[in-house]
Order: structure tokens, then C-alpha cells, then sequence
């Protein structure tokens, strides 16, 4: 006699539940191709930014590629507000002259260079962190 393997219940977070209630609601009530308001896109695409864009398309019942230009357009609009700035730091010279060049890049292909020359190292983890706007 063959086991059967029962389907794995898909938990769905609260959140994408409440975004489909309200777009399956203005769904029963808007006129025939009436477009959708941007409220309710933009609460998708920061959902789809979290949880992935094909889950939210797929769950929500959205055009996929739809979706994704309002994903990239958030992108694009909250990278502008974030363009790194150029920060320099005086210190008065250590005995030992040291130099040194740190480069770091984010999942975002944001970049940071970070160029010591004559100065003591300060603990570059926590100069990063500051810039990149990380809070420990």
C-alpha cells in the first residue's frame, strides 16, 4: 500500500491577506477597467520588496510585470534620496604616518570609499556603520 504525501499548507502573512481583501474589495466595486488606485500599488509593491514579487503578483492576483515597475520605481526613488555624500575628517597626525583605502558595496550596488591617510585608524566598523546609516 503507497503512502500518499499530503500538500504542505502555505501560511501566508497577515499582511498580504489584508492587501488581497482590500484589492479583491475594490475589485467588487470599481467600474469594468477601471484602474487600480495607488494606494493600493503601492502597498503592493512594498509587500512585493519584502516577500518577493512573484509570491505577491501570484497571491494578490496582479499583473506580474506591473508589479515590477512599481517595485523599480520605489527603487529608484528611495536610491535618490540616499546618494552617498563625501565626508572628510581632520585629525591632527600620528607619530606613524598610516594610509589606508576601504571600499565597500551593499546588496544595492551602492558604493563607499573610505580613504585614511596620516591620521590613526578609527575603528572603521563603526565609521562604516555611521555612514552606511546602520544602526547597532
Amino acid at each position: 500500500m503507497e503512502s500518499k504525501e499530503l500538500p504542505v499548507p502555505v501560511v501566508v502573512p497577515p499582511e498580504i491577506k489584508e492587501l488581497s481583501c482590500q484589492i479583491e474589495q475594490w475589485r467588487s466595486t470599481r467600474p469594468y477597467r477601471m484602474a487600480m488606485p495607488e494606494s493600493l500599488w503601492a502597498l503592493a509593491a512594498n509587500l512585493a520588496r519584502q516577500h518577493g514579487l512573484a509570491r505577491i503578483a501570484r497571491f494578490v492576483r496582479l499583473d506580474y510585470y506591473a508589479l515590477k515597475e512599481r517595485v523599480e520605481s520605489l527603487d529608484r526613488d528611495s536610491g535618490a534620496a540616499e546618494k552617498p555624500t563625501f565626508i572628510e575628517l581632520q585629525s591632527v597626525p600620528a607619530a606613524p604616518v598610516t594610509e589606508c583605502t576601504i571600499e565597500l558595496e551593499d546588496s544595492k550596488d551602492s558604493r563607499m570609499r573610505i580613504h585614511i591617510k596620516g591620521a590613526p585608524m578609527p575603528d572603521i566598523a563603526a565609521l562604516s556603520r555611521t555612514l552606511w546609516g546602520i544602526k547597532s
